[in-house]
């Protein structure tokens, strides 16, 4: 007989103490369901916005109303993965909270979509494929529908599952099926495919090199000299005023030309005086501060926090700008043939209410969804600091503002990641010049000497985690032909009904 049998009051402590547990997971658990809750919500009050506003859409409302409702959901679930590429990194530099990351990415998210998204809209929308004649209305609509959620839906399993997948790469995997379930390989728009897939590849390696190249020169310029204060009294403001020239030469030529277009002398000139401007402003304010310090590389690391803020905000700004596309792009594709009723548009043109449903539903998925990754890329691929924190933004930045310019959907997650690989192997490669451990042997040396040059064996210290590098290529990998099989097969559901 078991002693519980034996003394039920054994039993009933028992059974307190599973209540207990009980009671302390459903915190959790609420927590947890919260979140979801809320973004319920936020899908339920754009299918409401849609119904209200159903006279602008005739009796055509309802595809118009179940295409933002899904537009809506896959921007919730951009702004729960692409954007902790973004933001990763200051919080991984410990520079930001959590909680303050996610409000600046918030503010500066919206405002690049709705002032700066508009052409990258039209690439996704009506550049991946050539409808012409070979489907109708109705079956680009479906095609548009089924490329949407099959590109949420697998960006939701990935959030689940912690993995920084493209959404550029779902998306675009997901018209690609749609394309071919619909009228076969020859819908595709190979070219324009094909230059997409080029800036899947260069993204990453110019964003690695970039960021190598910006943390080679602050070791170099700045960390690694005798004088570090002085250098930096010399050298940040020039860090700084290049930020605030890229950003016044994006803002040129992308944010504001709806109600400005300046020539590109014009853009010289203005960038030229931002960068004058930003350097005369911030040289007093770092001298200032250097005052305060000492000559070590930790004092030093305290003057990259608020460049390092600044470059995340504008890398979340350009963000904003390209990847709202992945949200609304085949939303406002749909809500185009609606609108026009002639036929498939070979412009597409973009409503105010559909940019804002991508801009909130990104900030909405960030604030929700987000602190998640964001600590996966900050902290789980290489160790960060202010200076590597810095690098990694500035260079996904001018990567992202670039590309921007192009009007391509390059992937943020690309770049941002692979500016992170490349200050973490910039490190190995600085840190570990001919380093040696001794490794236990059978063999006794006579001399010490002999016992040095005996060893067989020549450790590198890993500062980069390899096993992410082949997780996040294996999902870089795996996402378009998964998006891509999953919206054919919504597709063919959609035709069905």
């Amino acid at each position: 007989m078991s002693s519980q049998q034996k003394n039920p009051a054994n039993r009933y402590v028992s059974d307190l103490k599973r209540y207990g547990v009980g009671q302390s997971q459903f915190p959790s658990v609420l927590r947890s369901l919260v979140p979801i809750a809320l973004s319920g919500i936020f899908l339920l009050l754009i299918a409401i916005f849609v119904a209200w506003s159903q006279d602008s859409f005739g009796q055509e409302w309802l595809i118009v109303a179940v295409a933002a409702v899904v537009g809506g959901y896959m921007a919730l679930n951009i702004g729960a993965n692409d954007v902790a590429n973004n933001m990763g990194p200051a919080v991984g530099g410990k520079v930001l909270t959590v909680l303050a990351a996610v409000l600046i990415a918030a503010v500066c998210e919206s405002a690049g979509a709705i002032l700066a998204g508009g052409d990258v809209v039209k690439t996704v929308s009506k550049g991946i494929i050539s409808p012409g004649t070979s489907i109708d209305v109705s079956q680009f609509r479906d095609l548009m529908l089924s490329a949407l959620f099959a590109a949420a839906l697998w960006i939701n399993l990935a959030t689940m599952l912690s993995a920084p997948v493209s959404t550029t790469h779902s998306i675009v995997g997901g018209v690609l099926g749609g394309g071919i379930a619909a009228s076969g390989f020859g819908l595709i728009n190979w070219v324009t495919m094909s230059q997409i897939a080029a800036s899947w590849v260069i993204s990453p390696v110019f964003g690695a090199a970039c960021a190598a190249a910006i943390l080679f020169f602050i070791k170099k310029r700045i960390l690694n000299v005798e004088d570090r204060l002085e250098a930096a009294r010399f050298w940040v403001p020039v860090l700084i005023a290049v930020m605030a020239s890229a950003f016044t030469a994006y803002m040129a030529m992308k944010g504001l030309k709806k109600i400005w277009g300046p020539s590109l002398v014009e853009i010289v000139i203005y960038s030229g005086a931002a960068f004058l401007i930003a350097y005369l402003a911030s040289r007093p304010v770092v001298a200032a501060r250097t005052t305060r310090l000492q000559n070590r590389k930790k004092d030093i690391y305290g003057l990259f926090d608020a460049p390092l803020i600044a470059g995340a905000a504008l890398l979340s700004f350009a963000h904003g700008a390209n990847d709202v596309a992945n949200a609304v792009g085949p939303l406002a594709a749909i809500v185009s043939t609606v609108q026009d009723q002639s036929g498939i548009a070979s412009v597409v043109s973009i409503p105010l209410w559909v940019m804002v449903v991508g801009a909130v539903g990104i900030s909405f998925g960030l604030g929700l969804f987000g602190p998640k990754l964001i600590r996966v890329v900050g902290q789980k691929i290489t160790r960060l600091n202010s200076p590597r924190a810095f690098s990694v933004a500035l260079s996904a930045a001018i990567t992202v503002l670039i590309a921007t310019s192009f009007g391509l959907p390059v992937s943020s997650t690309h770049i941002a990641v692979g500016a992170v690989f490349g200050v973490g192997f910039l490190r190995e490669f600085l840190e570990n010049p001919n380093k040696r451990t001794l490794r236990p042997g059978h063999k006794l040396n006579e001399t010490a000497e002999d016992a040095f040059n005996s060893i067989s064996f020549r450790s590198v210290r890993r500062l980069v985690r390899r096993r992410f590098a082949l997780s996040i290529a294996a999902a870089w990998f795996i996402t378009v032909p998964a998006s891509a099989l999953l919206a054919a097969v919504l597709y063919w559901l959609l035709r069905l009904l």
